[in-house]
């Protein structure tokens, strides 16, 4: 049986979807691994969106928090609101509570991404605020470290990303991520993917 993982995400302008797409790329990568894209819901109106310049969703799934429980494994992402997630992202784990009386993620693998606007926004707070959300569910956290080797000492570029996870730098919103970024991204999606499929075998 496949090992499945779930990318989990939200993303208003666009930054952190596309590196969830290159972190499925990674995963999928991975022999016997079904990696899939998930959005979690926007809490915004519409009309709100319009006037932040957000462009429409994309036509990936919307996630409920029920169905976290199929998957073997998961890499969520957003972006960050004053060096912590999304409000977005807060509101769709704060309506995981079945599943944690339950303790249905537990022992579940799991890693972070992220975006922020500047250098010094948030590149590790923000997922190392986000952990709590993992650590109450049981989940195992797991960082990329310096598992990308040469990429993580980058000096000649801006890179976003740290040991905690691969992310990018939206700046005023016009930067996407760049080449570096993405193979970061296509990198964690294989790395997790492969700890996730060591894990189910070991518990089979």
């Amino acid at each position: 049986m496949a090992t499945k993982i779930y990318i989990v995400y939200y993303s208003m302008y666009g930054h952190v979807e596309k590196l969830a797409e290159e972190i499925k790329k990674g995963a999928a990568s991975v022999e016997g691994v079904d990696a899939k894209l998930w959005q979690v819901p926007e809490t915004l109106p519409d009309d709100v969106l319009a006037k932040m310049g957000a462009p429409p969703k994309s036509d990936v799934h919307i996630i409920t928090p029920n169905e976290l429980a199929e998957a073997d494994g998961f890499i969520f992402g957003f972006p960050t609101r004053f060096g912590m997630m999304a409000a977005q992202f807060k509101a769709f784990l704060d309506a995981t509570g079945g599943l944690w009386r339950t303790q249905q993620l537990a022992g579940k693998p799991a890693g972070i991404f992220y975006s922020t606007g500047s250098q010094g926004g948030g590149q590790e707070t923000t997922a190392l605020t986000a952990i709590t959300q993992l650590v109450h569910h049981g989940m195992i956290f797991v960082p990329i470290g310096y598992t990308f080797g040469a990429g993580m000492f980058e000096m000649e570029q801006i890179k976003g990303g740290s040991p905690y996870g691969a992310g990018t730098f939206a700046g005023d919103g016009s930067r996407q991520p760049s080449e570096l970024e993405i193979q970061q991204a296509f990198h964690q999606g294989k790395l997790i993917a492969t700890v996730a499929k060591k894990l189910k075998k070991t518990t089979a």
